[in-house]
């Protein structure tokens, strides 16, 4: 066997019990920050979750309002296009009565204007 000094053979016990003395140190300040940390942790763990479900639901409720939108906007343009429609059918209806304006304005004859517009209104309805 290898021969200890009577100094290192004191010493190592010492170093030991220090080494010892660390760990159980180390392993109570593990502890205590476990027991102080731990509620913080929990809480934010809950706010986090909360903050999650909260952005999922704005997620949800954007794309309902943006299939909305969309939805709107195509009424509107169906709007657009019917009113066009409709307005073409009616200049082509009023085509008759404009042309028969521009012949009333054009067939004035002399004399009183109110005889010769009677005279035209009246050949045009056949009286």
């Amino acid at each position: 066997m290898i021969a200890v000094s009577a100094g290192v053979g004191r010493l190592l016990p010492v170093l030991a019990g220090c080494a010892l003395l660390i760990g159980l140190g180390a392993a109570a300040g593990v502890w205590q920050a476990a027991r102080h940390y731990r509620p913080l942790l929990d809480a934010s763990a809950g706010e986090a979750a909360t903050c999650k479900a909260a952005r999922d639901n704005l997620a949800g409720l954007t794309q309902e309002q943006g299939k909305a939108l969309g939805d709107l906007t195509l009424a509107a343009n169906e709007r657009q296009a019917r009113a066009e429609q409709a307005v073409k059918a009616a200049q082509a209806s009023a085509q008759n009565d404009y042309a028969a304006a521009n012949r009333l304005q054009q067939e004035r004859a002399g004399g009183d204007q109110c005889v010769a517009a009677t005279s035209i209104i009246d050949k045009e309805l056949g009286l």
